[in-house]
Order: structure tokens, then sequence, then C-alpha cells
């Protein structure tokens, strides 16, 4: 599985891209509703104050306050409409939080400073306790700012009402300090408690903003692996097959990862169909074998490369799909997936174009090649077989004789039958091709053959644009540095080099390079473009996620926890959707718990202090507060625990059990509920206990600061930030109900202790009592809303992340079992990963061991008639064979072999290929050929396989074997149907072992059986047998009791 985090741009990635991006972010999903919230709570205020001034006419003398009320809610309503018309206005955000906060002092400093004496101490403590909360946790200040404009608030008042107090009032200085000390105890619970809630609030924002920035990009790179995915696959299938052989991958994914076993079919899947009337064209490079012994690897891969993306292009113009590179051998068909009516001409003409472009290649070069085109028009059944290594092929009688045709060809010529012929038309003048003559079968089957006309043979017209001289400066060179020079010039796109890019578009620039002929020098041509793309492909994948990133602000804007408008919410309440997500968004760890219950404990201490300095120091004062000091240094202690007392813990098996639910306050929704409900619920209670309600004789200022008090319980359940919603809104509406009854039925107290004194120009003090509980019980739910809305965003994001990120992996596990079921692992690890690589795979290896294992008998069984569906049937048999062959690779045993291909019946694998090149002198003699073994003992296995299924099936196939070891060349080629194969003459005499062997056999040469001998195998010797190509060579067979077994007992 891929390591997490891998798929993200590190840390200072992210801020150099977002810096301007994380502002917007948080303007618009913090900021600018927050401000939006704060703008209507002062509105309602304000207005709320202007109906009590025309309610009581003893108000009117208060003129200089209204109006400053007044113009406070023209300027706020204002810019409340510019806010929510105008999003450009987030450019001047600071500036509207200034005028916010400059409205607020003004309204509290009339209302303070209205009257000319009687000042009081007590007075607009809780309106400048609202300025400073709002401060921070609703206007757009930066931390360092909220907690100077803060300070400056609550300095000012304390100073200004100090002075004017001390130089007006008759109070005793006892008095007067200890409501100095009273109110400023008040204004620092309310700037630390902001404070902890607006550094808490940026936290949140900028980890929201993380993981919706990371949620974006792996949803950039999903897309990008699912484009990535599509061109793997289609690379390696037609688009009509691919499909459904992804979605049974997906579902082996699945299986593997929930540990359950495959179904047990009684066959394999079969992704085969047959399709009619389609052209298969056999076209065979004449003299390339000559040239390639020649050429280092990274030339042949080159060479192969260009060539054959050459044929790809004619192929992609000419309407024909290119089913398979077998060595120098291209074939393909016109008329699949769709059927085309002119599917003859198509391949007519792409065999025409393939002649001409070998041609330029000669006449360029001087190196003596040429093409040879065979084509036959018929029926075909088309598909995959097998579980690994997976490549698309055609198979029918009519493919075997369009393959005769090839063979039977004229170099320089397209040979077709009367069959293909027919479907011309008159489209193409043709000769006598006399077929017969040259291939036994031909002459069997009474085929008649025809060699095309080119029509552009009979205009006279020279091409050759290249001067003589650089041909005759390039004859100095061998003949494979001159035919490399000259493909590079082509342009082919690289294997795999579409799935490092935005978009596959290398196809389409190198076709347009390759329909204009141009002179081109004898010369080594870089290729600089990778460095460029690569450099770009960053960029690109930055813009997108930065448009990504832009379209979900803008979904922010447009959704809110007030219109209850969102397909992840269910209204107003803000419920998830699933029911799933709603129940892990209320169990999820709380990681900052503690603190809020420190928070509360230091509230708890600001309210022990204001009662304290200002109410009288009685016995139930001392034992109420005793007794809820008590029940909050238990539950720091609960907290705390894990912390303080670990390393005692060891010894006492209490302290362990302790310091164990120490560890789940965080995590276990029901232990840290009941311990933040009594915390909240003691300190609301603590806040109200002490009021006296008989009727007392002393100053009324208790009840100002028990309201006081009050207040400051609100703030301290409102920094229970992730606590539920629900249950602050339950607190804090029992709370002041619970308030507003009791401050409206106590006794009246003594009013002549306000004297001429005013608050908010209402000499009635209970009404602003109960205008200050409402104004914060208000603030506090509003503001509480927005928080759950944004813990419930980042829930939601972290949700989609993971859900996301899960997708991801998945889409990589598939791209990496298609990549490896077309490339060995250690080859497809060359092209993906972090460490990508866009130059040309070639590899040269000194002692591989490659076999080939047909089933000959399969050529007889194959038939095509209406009982086996036209042949459909004995492929699904095939089927079951390579697939039962494929099934052994998995065996830890053959983990070292690796499948090459399939060509018809006929199985190729090789071994040695994953030992890195240069190793295999520095083993000893048995580790260096134990790979010839395995081959062997896979041969083996093979054979044992193939007899299980003869009892099954009540068939008796054999298997013919031929293996042979040596040097090889390993490369992948093509670049619209990469293709990982090995070529040199090691592969050519295995592949005639096989050929010329017995069934139920296994033929080595000679230098291989000596090998065998060394290792403890027997091998019986056949003699000298005639090898194509090779002359005469000594033979063996390999001695095993399987081996022995079908060859004698199966007859």
């Amino acid at each position: 599985m891929p390591a997490k985090g891998k798929y993200f741009f590190n840390e200072n990635d992210d801020c150099r891209i977002s810096d301007p991006l994380y502002e917007k972010y948080r303007y618009t999903s913090q900021q600018h509703p927050l401000l939006l919230l704060l703008l209507f709570i002062a509105i309602i205020f304000w207005t709320t104050l202007i109906i009590i001034f025309f309610v009581i006419d003893e108000a009117r003398s208060h003129l200089a306050f209204i109006a400053a009320v007044c113009t406070a809610l023209v300027v706020f309503a204002v810019m409340y409409l510019l806010l929510c018309m105008e999003s450009l206005f987030w450019r001047w955000l600071t500036l509207f939080g200034l005028m916010i906060w400059i409205c607020f002092l003004i309204v509290g400093y009339v209302s303070v400073f209205e009257k000319e004496s009687d000042y009081q101490l007590w007075e607009q403590v809780p309106f400048f306790l609202f300025i400073i909360f709002t401060v921070y946790t609703m206007l757009p200040f930066g931390m360092r700012g909220a907690v100077i404009i803060s300070v400056l608030s609550a300095l000012s008042h304390i100073i200004g009402l100090s002075i004017v107090v001390s130089m007006t009032s008759q109070e005793s200085k006892e008095s007067i300090v200890f409501q100095l000390l009273a109110n400023a105890v008040i204004f620092l619970c309310g700037n630390l408690m902001g404070a902890f809630h607006k550094r808490q609030m940026q936290v949140a924002s900028w980890d929201l903003y993380r993981y919706t920035l990371k949620c974006i990009q792996v949803r950039m790179k999903l897309k990008i692996e699912k484009r990535q995915q599509e061109n793997l696959l289609l690379s390696i299938l037609p688009a009509h097959i691919s499909m459904e052989m992804k979605l049974a991958i997906i579902e082996r994914l699945k299986e593997t990862n929930d540990n359950r076993q495959m179904h047990d079919n009684n066959f394999h899947s079969l992704y085969v169909k047959r399709h009619q009337n389609v052209s298969i064209l056999y076209a065979d490079i004449v003299g390339f074998t000559r040239l390639a012994s020649d050429c280092s690897p990274k030339e042949l891969v080159v060479m192969l490369n260009e060539l054959f993306g050459k044929f790809d292009q004619i192929a992609k113009e000419n309407e024909c799909m290119r089913i398979k590179i077998l060595g120098d051998c291209y074939y393909c068909v016109s008329g699949l997936p769709v059927s085309l009516p002119v599917h003859a001409r198509n391949c007519v003409k792409m065999g025409l174009d393939m002649c001409e472009a070998i041609k330029q290649v000669r006449e360029a070069t001087g190196v003596d090649i040429n093409m040879r085109v065979g084509i036959h028009s018929g029926n075909v059944l088309c598909g995959v077989i097998g579980l690994r290594k997976w490549q698309y092929d055609v198979w029918s009688h009519d493919v075997s004789l369009a393959n005769r045709m090839e063979s039977a060809g004229v170099p320089g010529r397209v040979h077709i039958t009367e069959a293909t012929l027919n479907h011309l038309g008159k489209a193409y003048e043709v000769e006598e091709g006399n077929g017969h003559l040259r291939d036994p079968y031909l002459e069997s089957m009474n085929i008649k053959t025809y060699l095309v006309v080119d029509p552009r043979s009979k205009q006279c017209i020279s091409n050759n644009h290249l001067p003589k001289t650089r041909v005759n400066d390039g004859l100095k060179m061998r003949a494979s540095v001159r035919m490399t020079r000259y493909l590079e010039s082509w342009g082919a796109a690289r294997p795999f080099a579409h799935l490092n890019h935005r978009e596959s578009a290398s196809s389409d620039s190198s076709s347009c390079q390759g329909r204009r002929r141009k002179e081109i020098p004898l010369c080594s041509t870089g290729r600089q473009r990778t460095s460029d793309r690569n450099s770009s492909q960053k960029g690109r994948i930055e813009e997108d996620i930065y448009d990504e990133m832009m379209s979900t602000i803008e979904g922010l804007s447009s959704t809110n926890p007030w219109c209850g408008k969102s397909d992840d919410f269910c209204g107003f309440s803000l419920i998830f959707a699933e029911p799933g997500l709603e129940k892990e968004y209320r169990t999820i760890p709380i990681f900052k718990l503690k603190s809020y219950f420190a928070c509360a404990s230091f509230v708890f201490i600001c309210i022990f202090l204001i009662q304290m300095f200002i109410m009288p120091k009685t016995a139930k004062l001392g034992i109420s507060f005793g007794v809820v000091a008590a029940i909050i240094v238990l539950i720091l202690f609960v907290c705390f625990a894990e912390n303080c007392l670990k390393c005692c813990s060891e010894q006492w098996p209490f302290l362990r059990r302790l310091c164990a639910v120490s560890e789940k306050v965080e995590t276990m929704p029901l232990l840290r509920l009941p311990l933040a409900v009594i915390t909240i619920g003691a300190l609301l209670i603590i806040a109200i206990f002490n009021l006296p309600f008989g009727n007392g004789t002393q100053s009324c200022i208790e009840e100002t600061y028990y309201a006081y008090c009050c207040i400051l319980g609100f703030i301290a359940c409102s920094v229970f930030l992730q606590m539920s919603f629900e249950l602050k809104v339950l607190l804090l509406s029992i709370a002041v109900t619970v308030y507003l009854i009791i401050f409206n039925t106590v006794p009246q107290r003594d009013l002549n202790f306000y004297g001429n004194s005013t608050r908010l120009f209402i000499t009635e003090p209970r009404i602003t009592t109960n205008l200050y509980l409402v104004l914060f019980y208000m603030t506090l739910i509003l503001l509480a809303k927005q928080i759950d809305y944004y813990c419930r965003l980042d829930c939601l994001w972290k949700n989609k992340f993971k859900k996301e990120h899960e997708q991801f992996e998945t889409m990589e596990n598939v791209n990496r079992l298609l990549l490896e079921n077309v490339l060995p692992a250690h080859v497809a690890a060359y092209f993906i990963g972090e460490k990508r690589n866009e130059d040309w795979y070639h590899q040269s290896y000194d002692c591989v061991c490659v076999m080939f294992a047909s089933v000959p008998d399969f050529k007889v069984f194959y038939t095509e008639c209406d009982v086996n569906k036209e042949g459909l049937e004995c492929l699904r048999l095939l089927n079951e064979i390579i697939a039962d062959f494929d099934e052994l690779l998995l065996k830890p045993k053959f983990s070292g072999v690796e499948k090459i291909k399939t060509i018809g019946s006929t199985y190729m694998a090789a071994a040695g290929l994953s030992v890195t090149p240069g190793q295999e002198n520095n083993q000893d003699k048995d580790r260096q050929h134990a790979h010839i073994g395995i081959m062997v003992e896979y041969g083996i296995a093979l054979m044992s396989k193939l007899d299980g299924i003869n009892r099954h099936s009540f068939n008796n196939f054999r298997l013919r074997i031929g293996i042979n070891h040596g040097p090889v060349i390993a490369g992948v080629i093509g670049a619209r149907k990469p293709q990982y194969d090995i070529w040199g003459n090691t592969v050519n005499v295995a592949s005639r072992m096989e050929s010329t062997g017995e069934l139920g056999k296994i033929q080595v040469t000679e230098e291989t059986s000596r090998i065998l001998q060394e290792l403890g195998y027997s091998c019986e010797c056949r003699g000298l047998i005639n090898v194509k190509g090779k002359g005469e060579l000594r033979t063996y067979f390999v001695c095993t009791e399987t081996a022995k077994f079908q060859g004698m007992g199966l007859n």
C-alpha cells in the first residue's frame, strides 16, 4: 500500500501556493459570516434600545446617547448590506472591523460620560466586556491586533471611570479599589477567554483549510490517476473490453482486502467476442534480424520503438487497430471494435504506407531492409485470455491465413487474398500474386492471391530530399547507428509517456511530425521536451488545485449554517444526512478538551475573586465556593492525572486506573459529557448561588456584580468549543431562564444607591440586567451555532479526505496491477511511483533462461462451427489452460519466472530477468544457474497442470517445450500499446527448440543440458537436428518422471 501523505505537497508548498488563498478562505468560511452575525446582533440590540427609548418618556433627556445609537445603527446597517451584496469588500475587512469597534466604544463612552456627575465604577462593564469578547471572537483582527484593541478598551474603561469617580464620588477609597479590581478581573477574564477562543478558532480554521486543500489535492490526484488508469488500460486493451476487466480487478482487490476467497467458478472469466467482416494485416521487416544482431540494447529498443511507433501512427490514420508485436512482426485489424465497410481498403492503404515508410528508411540510411505484408479478410475472435500479462489478440482460421499470406509474400509488396480483393472493388490495381508457389498451405487450400500495385510507384517524381553527400557520410557509421539516428528524427512517443502528463497529446504531436517528410541529418537528436513537460506539470496541477479551491470557497460562501441548503446537512439542525457520519461526529475525540476544563477553572477563580471583592464575607460564600472548588479540582485531577502521575502509576494500581480513565477523557463521550455538564453547571450555579433573597438593607451593588458573574458563567460555557451544540443550548437556556426569574423576582433593593445614575439612559437597573443577559445569551448561542458548523465542516472534509484517499489508494493499486500485467514488477517501478522515468527502458542480461511451451494439438482441436459458437468454446478451454499456467506463477517457488506473452497456443516465459545486470558473475555457479533449474521445474509443473485439465475435459493435449539460456536484450516498445519483450539469439534458439521438439518432452540445447546435469537433472541426447538459420545442433531431452509419463502414458 502506498505510504500516507506521499500524494500531497509539503507544508512549505502549501504556504507558498496558498497564502492569499488561505486569507480568502478564512474570510469566506469564518470572518465574513461572523462579521455579519455581529452586525446582525448589534442591529437588533440598537433597535431594541431605540424601541425602549420611545417607550420610556424619561429617556428624552439623553439625546446624545440616542443620536450615537442611531448613527451606529445606520453605519452597521450599511455595512451589513455591503457585505451581503459585494464579496469584494473582503479587502476592506480590517477597516470595517475598526469602524465597528469605534462605534461600540463611542456608544459606550457616551452612555458613561453623558451625565456630568454621579459616575459609578460598575457602569457599562458588561457592554465593554461584550466589546472585548467580540473583538476576539467575531471581528476580523489578528491575535496581536485583537489583544491591543481589547486591552485598550478595558484600560480606557478602568482608567477613565477611576479618574472621574475619584473626583466626583463620595465612596470610600477601599470600595473604589475593590470595584476597580473586580472590573479588572472581569476584563482580564474576557480577554483571556476571548484570546483562547480566537486561538482555537485560528487553529481550527487552518486545520480545516489544510484538510480542504489536501482533499482537493487528492481529488486532483485521483482525477490524474483515473486518467492514467484509463490511458494505461486503453494502452493494453480496446475500450469495449477494458471496462469489464477493470471492474473485475477492482472486485478482486476488494476481495483481497476483505480476506475473502475468490469465487469457485467452473471456468475463469473469458473476455473474448466475435467480430465479422474484418481485415487482418500481418507485416514483417525483412532483413531486420541481421540488422538487430549488430545493435546495442538501447539502439535495438529505440529502433523498434520508432519503427512500430511510426506503424502505430499509420494504423491510426487508416483506422486500423494494432493487435500485437512479435519480434519484428507487426499485425493489426481494421473493423474493430466498430465494423467498417472500408476495412479492406484501410488495411491495404496501411500496408502500402508501411512499405513506403521502410523504403524511405532504406533510401535515407542505405540499410538493406524491406517490408513484407500479407492481408486477408474474414471473421475473428478477439479479446484477452489468461490472468497475467494481458495482451489483446485475435484468433480464427482467417487470422492464420493472413499470417500465411505474409510469410508467402514478396518484400516491398502487399500480398492479398481473393476475399480481400472482393472487398476492395476497383479501389486498387492488382496483379497475380502466385502465393501457392511459395507456401504449400495456400496451394493445398487452393487460395488465390494477388499483389497490390501502389499508385505511387507510377509517379515518376523524385522524393530524395537528402543530399547524397549526407548519405555517404552516414555510410561511414554502422548500419544500426544510421538507422537509430534517422528513426529518432520521427519523434515517436516513448512508452508510458502519456501516463505522466495531464493530456496524452504526445501521439497527436508525433503524428503531426510524421505526416511531413523533411530533410533530416544523420546526427544525434537530443530530447529536451521531457524536463520542460515535467516542470510545467506541477504548475498545471497547482493551477487546478487553485481553481478547485476557489470553487470550494465560492461554495462555502453560498452555504451557511442558517440557510440549511446543503446535500451534506439536514436543515437548520446541521445534522449530517449520512447517519454513520453523524455518529462519527458525536463520538469524535476532542483533543483540546483538557484546556476547556482549565479555562473553566480560571473563570471559576475570576468569579470567586469578584465575589470576594464585592460581596460580604459570609460562611455561606466560603462553603459554597469550597464545595465547587473541590468538584473542579477533582475534575481537573481526572483530566490531568495522566500527565501528572505517570511516573507514580506503576507503583500504585489505583493511580494506574486513574491514568487509564484520564486517557479516555478526550475520546469517550460518556465520560467527557458528564464532566463538562458538572463543570458548567457548577459555574452557572455558583455565579448566582450567594445572591441574598431576603429584605436586606445592604448596598445593591451586589446584584449588579452577580449579574456580571452570571455573564462570566455564560462565557465559561462557550469555551467548550467542540462540545455538543444542543447541550450548550440546553444549559444556557436553563441558566438564562433561571437568572431572569431570579433577578426579576428578588425583592427590590434600595434604588437610592444608584442616585441619578442610569444605565443606557434606563433608570430601572433590572431592565438593563435583562438586556445584557439576553444579549450575551443570544450572542453565545449564535456563536456556538457557527462553531458547530465549523466543527461539522471539519469532520465532513476529513471524512471526504479519508474516502478519497482510500479511493486513490485503490486506484493506484489498480494502476499497479494493470502495469504489472504489462511489465515485470521491476520494470513497472521504472515507469511509475515517485521516481517516474520517461527514458527508454532497455537492459542486457548475460544469462536468462527462455522457455516456449506450446499445445500443438490445439490447432487440430480448434474448429469453427455452430456447436462451439464459431470457435468461442474452443478458446474458453485455451483460456483455462493459460489461466492455470498463470496461476502457477503465484507460487513462491516460481516467483522468479516471468511470463512474456502468449502466441496463439504457445506460452513464452523467462527466468533471470529480475537479477540486477552485472551481478550474475558475482554469484557462485549453483546460484548463478539456479533459475535454469527453476524454469525446468516450471515446465514440468505445466505438464502436470495440463494433465489435470485433460482429465477434467476428456482431452489428450500434450505440451511441447523448448528451453535455452544465454544473453538477451529486454526492453519496452510501443507508446500507444507498450509491450515488454526480449530479443536475441537465445530467444530464437529457444523458439526453435520448441518447434522442433516432441510432444510431452522438454528439448534443450547442449549448453543448457550441461548446466542441468550439474544441477542434478539427467538429460538424454537426441542427436543432431536441423534448426532453421542455425544449421545442425545437438539437442537433449530432459528426463523427468512427468515428462516420461506424458510422453508414454497418454498415447
